[in-house]
C-alpha cells in the first residue's frame, strides 16, 4: 500500500496508535495519535483502510475504534434507508 509511505505517522512508533485503554494515560496516548493523523496526507485512505478490513483496535484516519464502529453503523443504515444496501 502506496499510501502508507506518506502516513504522517511513517516515522513515528506504531504503539501509539495503540492505546492499552481508553482512561487516564490511555487517553491522552490516544488524543497523540489523533493529533499526528490531523494534518496527514493520506487520512482518509487509511481510515477507509480501517474500515474495510474491518480493524477492530488503534487509531486509524484520526478515529479510534469507537469512533469507526459508530461510522460503520451509519454507513450501513444510511445503506439500508437508500435501499442499496445488502439484505
Amino acid at each position: 500500500m502506496e499510501w502508507m509511505r506518506r502516513a504522517a505517522c511513517a516515522d513515528t512508533d506504531p504503539e501509539l496508535f495503540f492505546p492499552v485503554s481508553s482512561e487516564g494515560p490511555g487517553a491522552v496516548q490516544r488524543e497523540e495519535a489523533k493529533r499526528v493523523c490531523t494534518g496527514c496526507p493520506v487520512r482518509a485512505q487509511c481510515l477507509e483502510y480501517a474500515l474495510e478490513s474491518k480493524q477492530r483496535s488503534g487509531v486509524w484516519g484520526g478515529l479510534d475504534e469507537h469512533e469507526r464502529a459508530s461510522l460503520h453503523r451509519g454507513r450501513r443504515s444510511r445503506l439500508r434507508s437508500s435501499g442499496t444496501g445488502r439484505h
